[in-house]
């Protein structure tokens, strides 16, 4: 496997918002770069002009001159007006009234692009494993018997939600306004509106003020927030199945990778590591998101500066963990036989509950058939003795119930195909979102 880094090519720092440049891809930092933001707002001045031109205000051979000639303006010549202006928008023309839709839109379709690809590697590793046991863990101690793949299936059920919470966060986004300074249309006829928005592929906003209601904003931030936890919840399983104690999985590790400075015979965990940092961070954005929510009258200005920040390091964060994630789980060394020498390391206890239930069924009280299972289930454990050993020497149990019907391993996983029939139908009627 190649260094975890190879898919990540370093943006230039000239490009980004904030998020350094090592945890973002070119794609999303171009989105949120101030070149792509001079871009949107020039797409946004041309589509209002189209508006314009239709309610017969500017004639359309001014407008087609204007579309032929117009480029966005360096980044630095706006940067040196703005010294002076203090007002950035007011920098690159006299007025605009512009929002975050084409950025978000064009930062959302890399964002589903990302969970589509990290949901197919998912399912591709879930079917790989369908039936390659593993014990199942509560309160971090050996429970029963599962299986890695419906482990996996588990994630990519979550991922599609995360993929529904997103797209229905990312439909609420595309809209805009033109509606001028609080909302009353005095300045410009709603049917500049409503071809501007049409032209930038946006819904005129049903009601607005100086700027959209934040709470799309915080919505959409919260879908990213989700989105990273269930990543982080996915990586963190895997850092604790790649601890020395347990080595069931981990992380790919390529040729001359060192996992330690000191240590040579350090692989350390450090891709799922960073997935759990930066979800952190995408998390506070929403944070943010909610705190902007509520705003003095028509607007004031304490979203924008914290927007300017949060918006982009939200998409850029997770976009990285989203393709961090897929090259994890897609290269991601399964010790098989490590999976079953742990199951059986606790010396058969997880039969436990499965002969309480038997002895139950067989005629005795559930309290006495605990006390009974327990006994032995702790002799076992404190002796390090095998507990089915144990319980066929104890002719009180033994001859009570079927032992072999009691310890048949495969009862754990007869109704492994139940998930994933659900699996493969959600695959099946699964279509790409567009945003």
């Amino acid at each position: 496997m190649a260094v975890p880094e190879s898919q990540t090519t370093p943006c230039a720092a000239s490009t980004l918002a904030a998020v350094i440049a090592r945890y973002c891809r070119p794609a999303m930092a171009r989105i949120w770069s101030d070149e792509g933001k001079l871009e949107r707002w020039l797409e946004v001045e041309l589509a209002a002009l189209d508006g314009w031109a239709e309610v017969g205000v500017v004639p359309a051979e001014v407008v087609a001159e204007v579309a032929a000639k117009a480029q966005p303006p360096a980044p630095e010549r706006v940067a040196e007006i703005e010294a002076r202006t203090h007002h950035d928008v007011a920098a690159f023309v006299d007025a605009v009234a512009a929002d975050l839709g084409d950025a978000v839109r064009d930062a959302g379709a890399l964002i589903l692009a990302g969970l589509e690809h990290a949901f197919a590697a998912v399912v591709t590793r879930a079917e790989e494993h369908r039936e390659t046991l593993q014990i199942g863990r509560t309160h971090g101690i050996h429970a029963e018997p599962t299986t890695f793949g419906l482990k996996l299936a588990g994630w990519a059920f979550e991922l599609d939600r995360d993929r529904l919470r997103l797209a229905r966060a990312f439909e609420g986004m595309r809209v805009g306004k033109l509606s001028g300074a609080v909302g009353t249309y005095s300045a410009a006829d709603p049917e500049v509106e409503r071809v501007a928005c049409e032209r930038l592929g946006l819904e005129a906003a049903p009601s607005s003020t100086q700027i959209l209601q934040r709470d799309r904003h915080a919505e959409l931030l919260s879908a990213l927030a989700i989105t990273a936890a269930s990543l982080e919840k996915f990586a963190l399983e895997i850092r604790h199945l790649a601890r020395t104690e347990v080595a069931e999985v981990q992380e790919p590790f390529g040729s001359g990778q060192k996992g330690s400075s000191a240590m040579p015979h350090k692989r350390n965990p450090i891709v799922a590591e960073r997935i759990c940092g930066l979800a952190r961070v995408v998390r506070a954005a929403a944070t943010v998101g909610l705190e902007n929510v509520a705003l003095w009258h028509e607007r004031d200005i304490s979203h924008s500066s914290a927007e300017r920040v949060v918006v982009p390091d939200a998409f850029l964060a997770l976009d990285y963990m989203l393709d961090r994630f897929g090259w994890l789980v897609e290269g991601l060394v399964v010790r098989e036989e490590r999976m079953r020498r742990n199951l059986e390391s606790s010396h058969g206890l997880f039969y436990s509950q499965r002969l309480l239930l038997s002895l139950v069924d067989a005629g005795l009280t559930r309290d006495e058939a605990y006390r009974l299972v327990q006994r032995h289930a702790l002799q076992a454990w404190d002796e390090e003795q095998d507990f089915r050993e144990l319980v066929r020497g104890d002719h009180a149990l033994a001859d009570r119930v079927d032992l072999d019907a009691v310890f048949d391993l495969g009862a754990y996983t007869r109704h492994v195909d139940t998930v994933f029939e659900r699996l493969r139908s959600l695959v099946r009627r699964e279509e790409p979102v567009h945003v």
